[in-house]
């Protein structure tokens, strides 16, 4: 008698071979993504060859870009001369909605469990709070003139966000929407990173050539980290994008006018080492692995990537006008 498979088997290996169809539809792409806010698109980099391999069209003035969490697992840009975030499917390279952000929306970011969306909106001086389901504006927290920076704590809790005018980093209170606490920082604050063990936060200054290290139990300014470079001005140096190594141990910091990237010993906050990258470096990302760094520079229209452990540029690649962000969308090597 030939065997059969008792039906709960048969559902089983059914479901499994479903799991195993979505896990694969959902499969990272391996590749780089980054948005010109020229050409109201994205280029797409392929690391392995380190050429460009594709474009995406979007909404205007494409900046600020992240993944959402969950099934299926999209890629969130910003536009802010439409006023939207794009949401874009990887897999088929097209968009598959939009949600509205509110008036000139620069960076955004989201709450743990991607519900909720919280965005600078820099003409109104708002942290505008969007619902990500019903892809509506459910609220909006008054803060500095110019907010830029946008980033929620680990636990949801918080959102910090960063004003251009009044040098100050605002800390807002995700249950009641209220300002809790506005931290003083030198010139022109722009970006933040939080440290893997989320004691820090760290943000960059632009008009001050330097990054403030912040205590996020005591909500205060510990470490000011200056930047020089010989032979330039204090002036010429602009620190706007920063990202951590994925052991947290370096940080990078795009160094803007000054076209290098600097790398910062988080432990000793002490900057060690510099890399001459393209005009204008402004966003930073790291592999997973840690073995690389990619730095969007918008005034010489490219990409640079750099070999993080040697402190060397290994190519430089146009991609498209006015780069602003780079997003990998890579394999978690865990």
């Amino acid at each position: 008698m030939k065997y059969r498979r008792p039906l709960p088997a048969l559902l089983a290996a059914s479901g499994l071979a479903l799991a195993l169809l979505a896990s694969a539809a959902q499969a990272a792409t391996g590749l780089a993504y980054v948005s010109s806010e020229k050409d109201h698109a994205l280029t797409i980099v392929d690391p392995k060859t380190m050429a460009v391999v594709g474009t995406i069209p979007t909404c205007k003035r494409p900046r600020h870009m992240q993944f959402t969490p969950g099934s299926p697992r999209l890629l969130m840009v910003a536009c802010s001369d439409s006023g939207q975030a794009d949401l874009i499917d990887l897999a088929t390279r097209k968009s598959v909605g939009r949600v509205p952000l509110g008036e000139d929306p620069e960076l955004f970011d989201l709450s743990p469990d991607g519900k909720t969306l919280y965005v600078s909106n820099e003409e109104d001086g708002e942290l505008g709070i969007v619902d990500v389901a019903t892809k509506k504006r459910i609220g909006a927290v008054k803060v500095g003139e110019e907010p830029e920076g946008v980033k929620v704590s680990p636990d949801g809790k918080r959102i910090y966000v960063t004003s251009e005018v009044a040098n100050m980093v605002h800390v807002v209170d995700a249950a009641t929407k209220q300002v809790v606490k506005n931290i003083p920082v030198p010139k022109r604050p722009r970006r933040f990173v939080i440290t893997p063990d989320g004691q820090e936060l760290w943000v960059t200054s632009e008009l001050a050539s330097s990054v403030s290290v912040i205590s996020t139990k005591d909500l205060a300014v510990t470490h000011t980290i200056r930047f020089e470079l010989k032979g330039m001005r204090a002036d010429d140096i602009s620190p706007v994008g920063l990202a951590l190594s994925p052991d947290g141990k370096t940080a990078y910091v795009g160094l803007g006018r000054a076209n290098h990237v600097a790398f910062v010993d988080v432990a000793s906050k002490k900057p060690t080492q510099q890399v001459l990258v393209g005009k204008r470096a402004w966003n930073v990302a790291v592999s997973r692995d840690g073995s690389r760094l990619y730095v969007t520079n918008g005034l010489s229209d490219d990409m640079t990537i750099v070999d993080a452990a040697n402190a060397k540029a290994l190519k430089t690649i146009p991609v498209g006008r006015v780069p602003h962000t780079v997003i990998l969308d890579e394999p978690d090597v865990r």
